[in-house]
């Protein structure tokens, strides 16, 4: 019998990139594999079969230089690799083992190998169920086999995985092969950066022997536990059971602290170990995960900054034009002459304009000039303004400052002691309790969202006006969520109240990285004595963007029609919490519209929605940041879906474990909404 051993490896793992060509002990991962499965008695002939991408042609010349033939084919499907190479090479049976496994033993393939031949089975393997350690993984099959299954897969992980169709098909004749006892517990593979630590001190541990069996590992980790500790809490198979999206995200934890640039995107907060966490594409508001699955979009939509929805083709095509013309020069862009002149003439008040790239930035700039303004160092806040230390100085003095306007227990480690009792939160709606902090604590400046959740209340905007002008106080309203979703411009427009300056981010770019800060000239002059500059404020993708993106805006009074859908969804959350006897809390600007389940499993039936929409392909959580592209249709696919949903957290309402329905850990909680 014609028994042809094929090791599927790749540079380009998803979770540990590289992992075959890494050093150990003094030889690459693969070279181990090969020499490790070269001692079998019953395998005729070894070949490695990798993708045909430039990326593995290192790993191809390698295993070549070695003295072992290679089969190059599809990077994806990895079935019709193994159907191609087999047929090559005219296998009567192919073994099939992966690149994550350097310790492979020869005896466990060769006991698997004998197995078939004995009993003529069509496929064997010592994975179903495992009982020998995770990474001495192998499975034999037929050339039968295989033939039928590439002919008749259909899916993705078929075609990924190779056996899942011979494993999961009644018609062909399989079997087990057990150890003496249970040890799949026991991590040998190598997925992850943990798991490399372990494999290279095993190796270590034997040195200079290379092809020591699974049992004298067996007795290393008995006699020395402490080895193997790295890598104990990751789970069996973990790999097979995550999307491209969550295995990306284990690499990137291991080299961007907290795992990436922004909080709220984090998987922790919307379904933990579930999340597809990346996308490929965007367009209106479908995302494609790394897996290239559609996902309708009915949640934070860009955190919201796609008003006009993921790629906007006139927004992109200027852009295009800018970059084809040249982002950066020594030279400045008009662009952000004709965007100043722009911004100001929506907002009658202001005289002058500066820009930056990010709300945080935009903050700090305010906060500066006003400071240099007023010549006083005190800030009264009332809202969510960023992560500089200016703002997060307030939890200086008690760490519970800030719970009700960003997250409990936020720590402000790194921020300078020098900047304590500066900051001073004031609650929204709560006039007396601004009067207090301005009447105690030399207050030069009022900083507040204009509304976050519910809006003003026995004329507190207009208040804190006069509480300002009496006082000589700059007054900032931010309006980097709030801008352009109730109208063209600020929502303080709205509500016919001035402040001294404004902010604007999220949704000015539609995407692209571009913030605003107006104000009125006789402050923003300020910014003259003092030192506020940067260098990628001056590139030019942000303008251009910026401008197209207010004239579509413009043309297309966006804020009518997403205030409006937005309106229709929370209508409707009401209609179906009634309907469920459940008791919903609504809040956030109509365009910003969200929801809590009023209970004390909130989080948990949060985590719920999410969990089963991502099943039907949609991104939600309790909250939808409403674009133009959230038509009736797609409003109504939401609610179809989301409908059985709500009767099931009803049933946990009364009688029924929520516990028992959610696969993931809960979500966290996340920024505090105010009132």
């Amino acid at each position: 019998m014609n028994i042809l051993a094929i090791i599927q490896a790749r540079m380009g793992s998803t979770r540990l990139p590289g992992k075959v060509m890494m050093d150990l002990s003094g030889k690459p991962v693969i070279e181990h594999i090969f020499s490790r499965l070269a001692s079998s008695k019953h395998i005729s002939k070894i070949i490695l079969a990798t993708s045909e991408k430039e990326n593995d042609d290192v790993l191809a010349k390698f295993v070549e230089s070695i003295g072992y033939e290679v089969y190059r084919s599809s990077e994806n499907n990895v079935l019709e690799r193994f159907y191609k190479a087999a047929n090559f090479y005219s296998a009567d049976a192919i073994v099939r083992i992966t690149g994550d496994c350097p310790m492979i033993d020869a005896g466990i393939a060769d006991s698997v190998i004998e197995k078939f031949k004995r009993e003529n089975y069509d496929y064997v393997s010592n994975i179903n169920p495992p009982t020998f350690p995770d990474g001495l993984d192998v499975e034999i099959f037929t050339i039968d086999a295989l033939n039928e299954s590439y002919t008749s897969a259909k899916n993705i992980n078929e075609f990924e995985h190779v056996t899942p169709y011979i494993r999961e098909n009644q018609n062909f004749r399989k079997a087990n092969f057990s150890a003496d006892s249970d040890y799949s517990d026991l991590r040998l593979t190598l997925d992850e950066s943990a798991d490399f630590k372990v494999i290279a001190r095993i190796f270590k541990h034997f040195y200079p022997k290379n092809n020591f069996s699974w049992l004298e590992v067996l007795k290393l980790f008995e006699t020395n536990p402490k080895i193997f500790y790295e890598n104990s809490s990751i789970h069996r198979n973990m790999g097979s059971l995550m999307n491209n999206g969550q295995k990306l995200w284990t690499r990137a934890k291991e080299v961007i602290p907290g795992g990436n640039m922004l909080l709220s995107k984090r998987p922790e907060m919307f379904l933990p170990d579930q999340w597809p966490s990346y996308f490929s594409k965007a367009k209106g508001c479908y995302v494609w995960d790394l897996d290239n699955k559609k996902l309708t979009d009915m949640s934070i939509m860009g955190i919201g900054t796609n008003i006009l929805g993921y790629g906007n083709s006139e927004v992109d095509e200027a852009v295009i034009s800018t970059v084809n013309k040249g982002n950066m020069s020594t030279l400045n862009c008009p662009e952000e002459v004709y965007l100043a002149e722009k911004m100001i003439s929506m907002h009658k008040w202001s005289d002058m304009a500066r820009f930056a790239r990010s709300g945080g930035e935009a903050n700090a700039i305010a906060i500066r000039i006003a400071r240099a303004f007023t010549g006083k160092d005190n800030v009264a806040i009332c809202g969510y303004h960023g992560w500089h230390d200016w703002y997060l100085s307030a939890n200086l003095s008690n760490n519970k400052e800030l719970d009700g306007h960003l997250l409990p227990g936020l720590q402000p480690n790194g921020v300078p002691r020098g900047l304590l009792n500066t900051v001073f939160p004031f609650s929204y709606n709560n006039i007396k309790e601004l009067e207090e902090i301005i009447a105690t604590k030399q207050i030069g400046v009022i900083k507040m969202e204009v509304s976050r959740n519910e809006g003003p209340q026995n004329n507190f905007l207009n208040e804190v006006r006069r509480l300002a002008s009496e006082n000589n106080i700059v007054l900032i309203f931010d309006e980097c969520t709030s801008g352009f979703r109730e109208s063209f411009g600020g929502l303080h427009l709205k509500y016919d109240v001035e402040p001294d300056i404004a902010m604007f981010g999220k949704a000015l770019g539609n995407g692209y990285a571009i913030t605003a800060i107006l104000g009125r000239k006789e402050v923003m002059q300020s910014a003259q004595s003092s030192f506020i500059s940067s260098t990628f404020w001056t590139e030019r993708i942000g303008p251009t963007a910026a401008l197209k993106t207010l004239e579509v805006m413009e043309k297309t009074k966006s804020w009518e029609f997403i205030t409006s859908q937005g309106n229709k969804i929370k209508k409707r959350w009401s209609e179906i919490a009634k309907e469920n006897n459940l008791d919903i809390k609504l809040w956030g600007l109509d365009a910003l519209a969200g929801f809590t389940i009023l209970s004390e499993n909130s989080l948990k039936y949060k985590t719920y929605i999410t969990q089963e929409m991502l099943k039907e392909n949609f991104l939600a959580s309790n909250s939808v940041y409403v674009s133009v592209a959230h038509n009736d249709e797609i409003i109504d696919s939401y609610f179809e879906k989301l409908e059985p949903i709500f009767k099931t957290i009803s049933q946990c309402e009364d009688n029924r474990n929520i516990d028992d329905l959610i696969e993931s850990p809960i979500c966290h909680s996340g920024f505090k909404r105010l009132n």
